[in-house]
């Protein structure tokens, strides 16, 4: 893991409205946007440091739900320094003081799932209406490379209460709590949490995963290894040119890199090179896929508005590339996921 040349101001304007659309307030945002000054100083103006200050007022007022969503700013968008991830560990903490007052069943496990001949375990978080899984299909879900499972909590509620479904939380490789490489190798965890989630439920698995977790959503609804799979704004085919990698902007390029467990800031070749071994261009020319959901913002500037359109024609499949919003559609998510959850209610909870 390694830290990077960025302005701390414009990762403000990059993740305002997403922080605004998990439940921050606007104020606490502009509060900490006045403060800070430095991405990674350890000190007054850093990032992690202001974002903590207000984190820590929620957390001593017993609002343990709005510190775990602030710690959560505080250890984006990586785990580059030992102040981040203790600021991770601090948003787990409030977040499971918090647990018992979701409008949901809410249960945190450590799921070991096959990897590289051995094994590797995985923090998981399961969201079902009564705590019955072998009576609802389970929804498999994640986030992308610096927004992960706890980040996204509201979505997950939402998912679990409008579709009827259980929810299965988690980070996919090089991020959040599962310390592996963002590499090849990471399909087998999407693998394993996924035969995880047929023994657990009634057998039906879905896969939602947004930005990165896209990716590995498109890897699985193109296998034909779930029973339907929503792909939320993620790269697939030509977000990995070093063209269109080249173009990232708000430090994304050294996000990724870090995600990938590179020690230095890698060139655009290298980076270009390691992120093909996950292009799915090899099962887009493949003719069957289970039941699909693709959607992204037509304003996306981190992929290109192709990796969303390469799925239009196939069977079996919906696409939507929304005109006025960028990256996951973000702007517009109080009309996405409405449309996500209606979706996949038509697709899971049909008598089998």
């Amino acid at each position: 893991m390694y830290t990077y040349d960025i302005d701390a101001a414009a990762m403000f304007d990059d993740r305002t409205d997403q922080f605004a659309k998990f439940g921050v307030p606007l104020e606490d945002i502009e509060r900490v946007r006045s403060a800070v000054d430095d991405m990674w100083a350890d000190a007054p103006g850093g990032w992690v440091y202001e974002w903590s200050r207000v984190a820590r007022d929620y957390a001593e007022r017993g609002d343990h739900r709005m510190a775990s969503l602030v710690y959560g700013c505080a250890k984006f968008p990586c785990l580059t320094d030992a102040t981040r991830v203790k600021a991770l560990q601090h948003q787990l903490e409030q977040f499971q003081l918090a647990a018992n007052g979701f409008p949901v069943h809410f249960e945190r496990r450590i799921v070991a799932v096959g990897y590289r001949g051995g094994s590797v375990e995985v923090p998981v978080h399961l969201y079902s209406a009564d705590g019955r899984y072998v009576d609802r299909a389970v929804l498999i879900a994640s986030g992308g490379v610096d927004t992960w499972k706890m980040d996204i909590h509201p979505w997950w509620v939402a998912f679990t209460q409008g579709a009827g479904v259980t929810t299965l939380a988690f980070d996919h490789p090089g991020t959040g709590e599962t310390d592996i490489p963002l590499d090849e190798h990471a399909d087998e965890v999407i693998r394993g949490l996924i035969g995880y989630a047929r023994t657990l439920g009634d057998g039906r698995v879905a896969h939602f995963g947004a930005s990165f977790g896209g990716n590995f959503a498109a890897m699985s609804g193109l296998t034909g290894i779930v029973d339907a799979a929503i792909e939320l704004g993620g790269p697939v085919v030509d977000a990995f040119a070093v063209e269109n990698i080249a173009k990232l902007p708000y430090g994304m390029r050294d996000i990724v890199g870090n995600a990938m467990h590179w020690d230095h800031s890698p060139t655009l070749e290298e980076l270009s090179a390691g992120l093909s071994r996950l292009n799915r261009r090899d099962l887009l020319a493949r003719q069957g896929n289970s039941e699909m959901l693709v959607i992204n913002g037509a304003d996306d500037y981190f992929v290109p508005q192709s990796d969303t359109l390469v799925f239009q024609g196939r069977p079996d499949t919906e696409v939507h590339l929304i005109e006025g919003t960028g990256h996951v559609a973000m702007s517009k998510a109080p009309e996405v996921v409405p449309r996500v959850i209606a979706w996949l209610r038509a697709q899971m909870t049909t008598e089998r």
